[in-house]
């Protein structure tokens, strides 16, 4: 079994509108150990909301590949990609935009088990222990998204997220839109889930804030205008940054 669970191979992106066209990402690899976190950091307009998008298959790669546990996804579609999906998981940035307005948040969590041919019993047992797992009481599976704050709500983005036992969860500024004591308790939820499921879930950690990555991520790939910049382990690239854009970003948290 290969080490790598996910691998970006020369990631391009040209989006055309008439005659125009703009280049978001040029030429990005990577890859994802099992059990590991990446950190992707840039500042806005870097590319790294692209790279999720194509990585997840909402967006079409223009070049390039992506694989997923060995198998290339690049181009999949319909019944490969809904397959695909119970590998890679997504946890979006507004955590209420993310669930349906009219249905409760344990429907939203439990709508993927449902459809794998659960019974209506197990889903909600199950639905109860992924939100026990990520920090919220058993209630919270009646409420409706506009019914809880933006942190419990991403709580339960992320136990939906982790419903089908994924191989990769890709955090895309999970927790920019939450305020600092908040986005503290996530992170620190993600800690804990990236420990408890060492051997089964790696992360992919999308975020302008190198401050966010550095007790979080093992290693870090720096975006600016769609390409990479460098990348190193936490300490390399906070404590060392070799590039003068690297170092503006240190500047800009410290």
């Amino acid at each position: 079994m290969s080490d790598m669970v996910l691998e970006a191979q020369h990631l391009k992106k040209v989006f055309t509108s008439g005659k125009n066209s703009f280049t978001a990402v040029e030429d990005v690899s990577f890859a994802l150990r099992r059990g590991s976190c990446l950190g992707i950091v840039g500042e806005s307009g870097s590319g790294k909301s692209t790279i999720a998008r194509m990585l997840t298959r909402l967006t079409d790669v223009t070049e390039g590949n992506v694989r997923l546990l060995g198998k290339d996804i690049t181009n999949i579609k319909g019944k490969e990609l809904r397959e695909a999906y119970r590998d890679i998981q997504m946890v979006f940035q507004m955590p209420t935009e993310s669930f349906d307005p009219r249905c409760t948040l344990g429907d939203g969590i439990g709508e993927s088990l449902r459809n794998t041919g659960m019974s209506r019993r197990e889903t909600r047992r199950k639905v109860e222990e992924l939100l026990q797992k990520c920090g919220l009481a058993v209630e919270f599976a009646a409420r409706y998204p506009h019914e809880v704050s933006g942190g419990q709500c991403q709580r339960a983005a992320i136990a939906r997220a982790l419903a089908v036992n994924p191989a990769v969860l890709i955090c895309d500024e999970a927790t920019s839109a939450l305020d600092v004591t908040v986005q503290k308790q996530i992170l620190e939820l993600l800690s804990e889930l990236k420990e408890k499921e060492k051997e089964k879930l790696s992360l992919l950690f999308i975020c302008h804030d190198l401050a966010l990555v550095q007790a979080f991520c093992d290693e870090v790939l720096v975006l600016c205008r769609g390409k990479e910049v460098e990348r190193g382990t936490p300490d390399q690239i906070i404590n060392h940054p070799r590039e003068e854009y690297t170092q503006r970003l240190v500047d800009s948290v410290l």
